[in-house]
């Protein structure tokens, strides 16, 4: 039996950033570890803040307002678990990621979805928005970029969204941005925090194993308003750990080393990228995609649905068949769109290559 490629994996294949791998051993070496505040250290959270302090942005974060968390999960976590109460709702647009609703559910939320259509490039068309918003809802929930569609959404479009926010005062936007660095679109991916948060309710999740390769050290944070951080940073301390310092440190090197690792990963990508898109567009009935961000593409494999089953059934039924060929991707049933695929091309081209002739050959059989 052939040996299977995973194209389902949410990490890359991406070397350990040499400063980071560096500043970690640093701390090793140097005698006992020291113990963090459960917000994490003091000079990440400032290099973190300073990141924000764009110009001609609206942003002016603080020290105070960054939480250093064991992973973007449990940033995410710790904001729903803090924010919703008995009865609150978090809307969320999608496709989007698989792992929301769990979160939510976990912290006591409900999930409600705000479908969007890959015919108008998952447009959030802002009447829409504002008729999804209900007296229960007390979060949006955006990703930008998307995982999985790799929809990188513009300055103006956020600015639209924000203008619709801005009429319920008790609606909080979180922003999960984690893949932020990860684009090929003509413009900087723009971050909630760059636009006037007059009522304090922009909060942004982000995390290091996406665009800065720390894969598998633990590191995420959140931005909130200080009165929301602070209550993140008591909850915790009261259920888990501070991030270990040897990881933090890690994190602060590959914070200073920003542009410099993120560009390099982008240079990783961009042989990889073409082979995918190139190879789905051959594929006759799959429509074309062109994600901006992340390192997935989310092709619609509607047409090689068996129509006669339910779309959910039809789709586990198509995602067997591609393993069975010796392909793992991710069924994007699990992300809310049924028939759509998330390929990741952050892998061996020559792995890519097979993996796409492989997916190409189950097809045509």
């Amino acid at each position: 039996m052939q040996e299977l490629i995973s194209l389902a994996s949410g990490y890359g294949t991406f070397p350990v950033p040499s400063e980071a791998a560096e500043a970690a051993i640093r701390v090793i070496q140097a005698g006992p570890l020291p113990v963090s505040p459960a917000g994490g250290l003091a000079e990440l959270r400032e290099a973190l803040a300073q990141q924000y302090q764009r110009p001609g942005t609206a942003s002016a974060v603080s020290a105070e307002q960054v939480v250093v968390t064991p992973g973007a999960k449990s940033a995410l976590f710790a904001l729903f678990s803090v924010l919703l109460r008995p009865g609150d709702e978090v809307l969320l647009p999608t496709p989007n990621w698989f792992g929301f609703s769990q979160l939510i559910e976990r912290a006591g939320g409900q999930v409600r979805h705000l479908p969007l259509a890959a015919e108008d490039n998952y447009a959030l068309d802002p009447a829409r928005l504002e008729a999804a918003i209900t007296p229960s809802t007390r979060i949006l929930l955006l990703s930008n970029p998307n995982n999985p569609t790799g929809r990188v959404y513009t300055r103006a479009e956020l600015a639209a969204v924000l203008e619709v926010t801005s009429r319920f005062p008790d609606l909080y936007v979180v922003s999960d941005e984690i893949y932020n660095l990860i684009t090929f679109g003509p413009e900087p991916v723009p971050s909630l925090l760059d636009f006037p948060d007059p009522q304090e309710r922009h909060l942004v999740v982000n995390g290091y194993s996406k665009s800065l390769a720390l894969i598998g050290w633990g590191v995420g944070y959140l931005v909130a308003p200080a009165a929301v951080a602070a209550a993140c940073t008591a909850w915790q301390f009261a259920t888990s750990v501070a991030v270990p310092a040897p990881n933090q440190y890690a994190a602060l090197a590959a914070t200073l080393g920003t542009s410099g690792i993120a560009a390099g990963l982008l240079e990783q990508l961009r042989p990889t990228r073409p082979v995918l898109l190139a190879g789905l567009a051959s594929i006759p009935k799959v429509p074309a995609t062109q994600p901006e961000g992340t390192y997935y593409a989310f092709p619609d494999f509607r047409a090689y649905l068996n129509a006669t089953l339910p779309p959910a059934k039809a789709a586990a039924e198509l995602t067997a068949r591609f393993r069975q060929a010796g392909v793992e991707v991710v069924d994007g049933t699990s992300c809310g769109a049924p028939g759509f695929m998330r390929i990741s091309y952050a892998v061996p081209e020559p792995l890519l290559q097979e993996a796409v002739g492989r997916i190409r050959r189950a097809l045509e059989s």
